[in-house]
């Protein structure tokens, strides 16, 4: 694994309503800026990337008051960015491709973004692995400078700004070096698909299941709560002034780094499980609520 940068215990359940709030609003003496560490789809929007009214304005609400709102994604930079502009944040960083690319927000930088950390590995032998065992799925690569190459095209409205991916042959993926890889298989149930990554016995790198026989595989030891440490020391945020919410299985690191974790109603119960509080369902704008009861709002 390589990086460049560039640019400058698992809680208790219980109800949201239940959480003790933290931090004061600035002015009090006793303010503390809170890293809010913040999944995307099913945490931030719906599964139809829908953002509702009352979540950007809670959003809005905690940055305005002086928090740190850090986008914590499995989503590639473009599709993370695509959330930050419509939370309205123009500083600060954003975690994508689940912690192997980090970016930096700054009105005076020329597309108001930079990429400042992102990790790197050799992905042909996982591709190998994959690829035996699942021969007709998707396979789709990222590297370092944001390229992205697949050897087909995804579902409709599955990757942001999918324009920008060039299609080509399998092997030719295993050439570059990788912030991460996707793989998708369309057909067969989520089971059977559960079953294959079990069987392809993935070794020297990380990987987290999605919601949709979608698998994200990262650099070893890379995740969203890596990237987010490295994000708290550039803020110089204390540890226990850091939140996290989120409600799939790459989430799970993050819950379990976070001083205070919240998971989605909706979430499996190993999510639900690794969090502090367990909030109310995307569809109930459960995130809106936890944020109000933790920060005051």
């Amino acid at each position: 694994m390589s990086y460049v940068e560039r640019g400058g215990e698992t809680g208790q359940r219980a109800d949201a309503h239940d959480a003790e709030g933290a931090g004061a609003r600035p002015g009090d003496g006793g303010f503390s800026p809170q890293l809010i560490a913040l999944d995307v789809d099913g945490t931030i929007v719906d599964y139809d990337n829908r953002l509702s009214e009352r979540q950007r304005s809670v959003l809005r609400a905690a940055a305005e008051a002086g928090h740190h709102l850090v986008i914590a994604t499995g989503r590639s930079a473009p599709g993370a960015l695509e959330t930050a502009n419509r939370l309205e944040l123009t500083a600060g960083y954003v975690v994508a491709s689940n912690g192997a690319v980090i970016l930096r927000l700054d009105p005076e930088l020329e597309h108001g973004w930079e990429v400042v950390r992102a990790e790197t590995f050799d992905p042909s032998d996982a591709l190998d692995r994959m690829v035996e065992v699942l021969p007709t799925a998707l396979y789709m690569v990222e590297n370092a400078q944001l390229q992205r190459y697949a050897n087909g095209e995804f579902p409709t409205d599955e990757l942001a700004d999918m324009d920008s991916m060039e299609i080509v042959p399998f092997e030719e993926l295993k050439r570059h070096e990788a912030t991460r890889i996707v793989l998708r298989e369309p057909n067969g149930t989520t089971e059977e698909f559960q079953e294959s990554v079990e069987r392809i016995g993935l070794h020297g790198v990380s990987y987290a299941v999605g919601w949709s026989n979608w698998l994200d595989i990262a650099p070893e030891g890379v995740n969203k709560a890596h990237g987010l440490s490295w994000v708290m020391e550039q803020l110089g945020v204390d540890h226990a002034d850091t939140i996290g919410a989120g409600d799939g299985l790459n989430d799970l690191e993050m819950l379990g780094w976070a001083s205070y974790s919240i998971a989605m109603g909706q979430a499996r119960d190993a999510v639900k499980d690794a969090a502090t509080v367990v909030a109310d369902p995307i569809e109930d704008d459960g995130l809106a609520t936890a944020l109000e009861a933790r920060l005051g709002l």
